[in-house]
């Protein structure tokens, strides 16, 4: 840890479904603490990623997109994560998409009424607009609809202007120790990263006929045969329904799957992984606190 005269605090990460928060965090950190897909409510959970920039350390919360369907119990666990995460963080990003502002912006821009000298408006997918002055007059509006302390354009996926973000930030931290040491990067153990890997590559193999009662839970990681890592990881449905079509027919998707996950996990733990992989069905797990904390929610 660090010692006083030092700055450190927490930023929270908000805003609707695929506005880039996940590829923001990434981005920031240097490596992949949260999992990426075009599929709304990619990430579940609020996940922590850490950088250090001279005497300051500022640590990101990742934060589900915000929810509108609050009828089981994973969705209103997610929905009480992000107003969690808000009222933790010294600074708040509300992060938005570039191509238009929505009346989720708009909700979410209420909820941070209060809020508006400690948030930075992230106006994100500035690469996608084409000419400069486009993305000038979408920052104009964002500043005349979001009361905040900044307002910075950026592209998480292409990485533009993310120093001037991390600027505004660390100007803005509170004084204060070190949280977290500083080789950490991220508050999620090796288990719980693995899940998600896995989990990234069934959201993209399975397209849009993805079944969201899905979630995945690594049971064993350890020294294999051959000098290779053995994981052994369990894909939890919640229906019998589902489960041809995560396994495919003659098994090709769950191979596909598989595949893409070892050769990510090979670089991840930067050796040879032995991966297996089980899919069984648990009834109503996304509808049930006691299920949801046995697959690793934090249920508060």
């Amino acid at each position: 840890m660090e010692n006083t005269g030092s700055k450190c605090g927490y930023v929270a990460i908000v805003g609707r479904p695929n506005v880039g928060k996940s590829t923001l965090i990434n981005a920031l950190v240097g490596e992949k603490v949260s999992i990426v897909s075009h599929k709304a409510h990619t990430t579940r959970h609020r996940t922590l990623g850490i950088i250090n920039r001279d005497a300051c350390q500022a640590v990101f919360i990742d934060t589900p997109g915000l929810q509108r369907d609050k009828k089981r119990a994973l969705h209103r666990l997610m929905a009480r994560s992000v107003g969690q995460a808000i009222a933790d963080a010294d600074l708040v990003l509300m992060m938005l998409d570039a191509a238009r502002i929505t009346d989720e912006d708009r909700r979410l821009g209420r909820m941070l009424a209060d809020r508006a000298d400690d948030t930075i408006v992230v106006l994100n997918k500035i690469d996608l607009l084409g000419r400069r002055t486009v993305a000038l007059e979408r920052l104009k509006v964002a500043s005349e609809t979001f009361p905040a302390a900044a307002y910075v354009p950026i592209s998480a996926r292409k990485g533009d202007n993310l120093a001037a973000l991390v600027d505004e930030i660390v100007a803005r931290l509170p004084s204060g120790p070190w949280l977290y040491p500083s080789t950490m990067t991220t508050d999620k153990d090796l288990g719980f990263r693995i899940a998600e890997v896995i989990r990234e590559k069934l959201l993209s193999a399975l397209h849009e006929e993805i079944p969201y009662g899905l979630a995945v839970e690594v049971e064993h990681v350890g020294q294999g045969s051959d000098d290779q890592t053995a994981v052994h990881a369990l894909i939890w449905l919640e229906r019998d329904s589902h489960k041809a079509i995560v396994i495919g027919k003659q098994g090709r998707v769950l191979k596909a799957v598989g595949r893409a996950a070892r050769l990510e996990l090979n670089d991840m733990l930067d050796a040879r992984v032995h991966l297996e992989l089980w899919v069984k069905v648990r009834q109503g797990w996304s509808n049930s606190e006691r299920e949801l904390k046995k697959l690793g929610f934090e249920i508060s």
